[in-house]
């Protein structure tokens, strides 16, 4: 899902091949393209945990001359893949890929989702022709499945998290903002409506005393933001 131009753009956490997705849904009139720097309007592809798989295997299918290349094919797109440890950036360059996103929306959980680093990130790209996409959320909370974890837990502040996040991320001027998450309730990083609910096992957020829209507000006001921002930057 996108919202304006420059996007703000909702990143799944898992990864589909862009043979069978392209092949499927590619003539929909709602399958996401983004115009790359060569004028082509590609399928993206955010690609989690995918520093798993070596950036050599990577190349071989995401640079011009890898002996499986897709680049220039019908399952050509502009593939992210997931920035977590600052050595990522040269691995991420090395595999071919077309940018990196950083997911997390714990701020300080990882090299990639700390805010702080942005700025250095968004340099390393630029010099090496690749896209930064910072990824934001408006809080983290996943005790109720994982009950180790409570030190990764970021609390809400009634909206100020998501736009102290969402400032961070366009001050680093990049061309996409991805958000974490729409409707993930399990980590607590949903920004869909949300009423008060209680069931015998779990206890969900609600954004009191605001309205239940009060996230979806917030990205609609920082979505426009972030337009008039790239107006200026292109001045």
């Amino acid at each position: 899902m996108t919202m304006g131009s420059p996007q703000m753009t909702w990143c799944p956490p898992f990864w589909t091949p862009p043979t069978s997705t392209t092949s499927r849904y590619g003539s929909h009139g709602a399958f996401y393209r983004y115009k790359n720097s060569m004028g082509k309007s590609l399928p993206l592809f955010y690609i989690y945990d995918s520093y798993l798989t070596t950036p050599e295997a990577w190349a071989h299918l995401l640079t011009p001359n890898g002996p499986h290349s897709i680049r220039n094919t019908p399952y050509d797109g502009v593939f992210i893949a997931l920035l977590v440890e600052e050595g990522h950036t040269h691995d991420i360059l090395a595999a071919g890929f077309d940018g990196m996103y950083t997911y997390f929306a714990s701020n300080g959980f990882s090299f990639g989702s700390s805010h702080q680093n942005w700025k250095a990130v968004k340099s390393f790209c630029d010099a090496n022709n690749l896209m930064f996409i910072p990824s934001v959320g408006p809080g983290y909370i996943d005790t109720s499945i994982r009950p180790w974890n409570n030190h990764n837990t970021r609390n809400r502040v009634n909206g100020k998290y998501y736009e102290t996040a969402l400032q961070a991320a366009l001050t680093v001027r990049p061309e996409i903002v991805s958000i974490t998450s729409f409707n993930e309730w399990h980590e607590g990083t949903q920004i869909e409506r949300a009423i008060p609910k209680k069931t015998p096992t779990r206890l969900y957020l609600d954004y009191l005393p605001h309205q239940p829209s009060l996230y979806l507000e917030l990205t609609r006001r920082w979505a426009e933001h972030f337009i008039k921002e790239k107006e200026q930057w292109l001045m």
